[in-house]
């Protein structure tokens, strides 16, 4: 996105002291120029500064530092220049070429839609500014892109999420099944425990009678052996 800064035109006014002011202003505005052709945008930026000392309602001194910060990369600061230009002159080609820049430093932000409109102002003031017009395609061009890339994000989250929940869902009907194998096998455990306690219980039993049988039998024998022991003493 190219910037737009003001060349100066040297102009004769009227009194000695305006006029030594004017070109002492308009003299260090050249000096940021020629600094900022050079692409030596620090000393481009103290020079408009010095012009701005001398007079500071300057137009092109404030266009153009915006200019220069812009190049430094300090687009919140050239922007701060560039609006505050905005309500300081009617004349359409130069409110075209602010609303130009501001519409670059909102570009440079990723502010789209503040750089369209910007631009859209600067063909207000200015229909044929072709310059304009072009930012403004591809300004308008890369919003969409961006609308459709986060329609496409958003999507693929609310895929992702489902795909989560749905996962999550049968994560959880797995420990259920877990937990009701688990159930049953304690289940199953604890039956064959008491049907083995019983079973041990019926054995216990079985051996008690047999042994209360072979007792009896032997109390049965002892007392025939005794009584034939007693005839046969008689």
């Amino acid at each position: 996105m190219q910037l737009r800064y003001f060349f100066i035109v040297m102009l004769i006014l009227a009194g000695t002291g305006s006029t030594l002011s004017a070109q002492n202003e308009r003299r260090f505005v050249r000096e940021g120029n020629d600094y900022f052709e050079e692409e030596k945008y620090v000393e481009s930026e103290v020079e408009y500064r010095k012009a701005l000392e001398k007079k500071p309602e300057s137009f092109e001194g404030r266009f153009n530092l915006g200019d220069a910060l812009f190049k430094q990369e300090k687009v919140d600061e050239a922007l701060e220049q560039f609006q505050s230009l905005t309500s300081v002159t009617d004349d359409k080609t130069r409110l075209s070429d602010v609303y130009h820049n501001i519409g670059n430093g909102f570009f440079a932000k990723q502010e789209l839609e503040k750089s369209i409109e910007a631009y859209k102002e600067a063909l207000r003031n200015d229909p044929l500014d072709n310059e304009s017009r072009y930012n403004l395609i591809v300004a308008q061009k890369m919003l969409q892109k961006q609308k459709e890339e986060q329609e496409n994000k958003d999507d693929q989250e609310q895929e992702q999420e489902k795909k989560q929940q749905q996962d999550q869902q049968q994560q959880d009907q797995n420990q259920q099944e877990q937990q009701q194998d688990q159930q049953e096998q304690q289940q199953q455990q604890q039956q064959q425990q008491q049907g083995i306690s019983k079973e041990n219980a019926e054995r216990i039993l079985q051996s008690l009678e047999e042994d209360e049988k072979e007792l009896q039998e032997k109390l049965r024998k002892a007392k025939k052996a005794q009584q034939r022991q007693i005839e046969k003493n008689w």
